[in-house]
């Protein structure tokens, strides 16, 4: 059973996983979002003891994203992740954590990354094989490195996403990389032969003007009558 949890960093979530809560002034450009954990939080590559630290964006490209975290006052860098665009549909006022849950007492696994106001975040990409593990206990598909490399490759090493039977796809197949468009549910006027028109004005004007046709009508009668 897949159980993904989505935290709003002004609640507390005691029964749940890791406690959030905003420690600085957000930075839009950025997006620098200071967390603290209760509980020890799986990131790639390692797992973060309990404490505070800084996410910021460091590099955003066409088709990913660089992710620096440090320590709460941004002295040491602790890791430097690679992340892939993450489209909602509606954005929210508060920073956005999800994890993915995971069994017994092993630590979640951190998902993905949304900044205050914006319809996309950051999805974590892990080390292959961390992926297919992942993607299994969760039974949705997890983005991953096609190949291990250093911090330093990270903007040009290819990517896939896993699947919970262990595939791999292309990562735009699998994972919502591109924004989402809302359909327009307003019926079409439809034509005898199944062409669609553009919808016409109102007909509210017209039936006005042969009112007042008649009444001028009506008018003129009355004075010939006379």
């Amino acid at each position: 059973m897949k159980i993904i949890k989505t935290v709003l960093v002004v609640l507390t979530f005691s029964v749940l996983g890791p406690l959030l809560a905003p420690r600085a002034g957000a930075d839009a450009g950025n997006k620098k979002t200071v967390l603290t954990f209760s509980q020890p939080l799986e990131i790639p590559g390692q797992v973060l003891p309990a404490g505070t630290y800084t996410f910021t964006l460091v590099d955003s490209l066409s088709d990913r994203n660089i992710v620096r975290i440090t320590n709460a006052d941004g002295t040491q860098v602790i890791a430097t992740i690679l992340a892939i665009n993450n489209y909602r549909l509606t954005p929210t006022d508060k920073t956005v954590i999800k994890f993915e849950e995971r069994a017994g007492d092993n630590p979640e696994a951190l998902k993905a990354w949304f900044y205050p106001g914006d319809n996309f975040g950051q999805e974590f990409v892990y080390p292959k094989r961390r992926a297919v593990q992942l993607a299994m206990a969760a039974k949705e598909p997890i983005p991953a490195l096609a190949v291990d490399v250093l911090p330093a490759d990270l903007k040009a090493v290819p990517l896939v996403a896993e699947t919970p039977d262990q595939r791999e796809l292309p990562v735009d197949q699998a994972i919502q990389t591109a924004p989402l468009v809302a359909q327009n549910t307003e019926p079409a006027s439809v034509t005898g032969s199944g062409q669609q028109l553009p919808k016409t004005a109102s007909s509210l004007p017209l039936i006005a003007l042969l009112s007042l046709a008649s009444l001028g009508f009506a008018f003129v009668l009355k004075r010939f009558a006379m």
